[in-house]
């Protein structure tokens, strides 16, 4: 029973090979020459200004959960219209129901102003 799980655990050891090799190669072979340039903050080709650990407006953060909501919704939509001919017509009003209730959930997000950016 053990043995149908090899591939899984060959998986995830070339996995995280190729995440740890590639960094222990560097860190080994590459020159450890560290000065103030190398070691200081990096903004866009500015000098580092601000607290690093300023607070940010929240609605960065519904813009951003906002997109993902309905940028996922793409991920269902592509894979349905391509069963649509074998689901039939179920499929096709689950997918409906599923859309109607993203649309109310986007006009209830646009009429609460969330899309507002002031």
């Amino acid at each position: 029973m053990l043995e149908n799980y090899f591939p899984v655990l060959l998986f995830i050891c070339v996995g995280v090979a190729m995440g740890v090799v590639p960094v222990a190669l560097g860190k080994l072979a590459g020159p450890n020459r560290p000065d103030d340039k190398k070691l200081s903050s990096y903004e866009c080709g500015f000098e580092a200004f601000g607290d690093a650990r300023m607070k940010f407006d929240v609605r960065y953060y519904l813009v951003a959960i906002l997109f993902i909501l309905f940028d996922l919704e793409i991920a269902f939509l592509f894979p349905w219209a391509i069963v649509l001919k074998e689901i039939g017509t179920f499929g096709f009003v689950s997918m409906m129901i599923f859309l109607a209730i993203l649309v109310v959930g986007f006009i209830y997000e646009w009429m609460k102003g969330a899309l507002e950016w002031e």
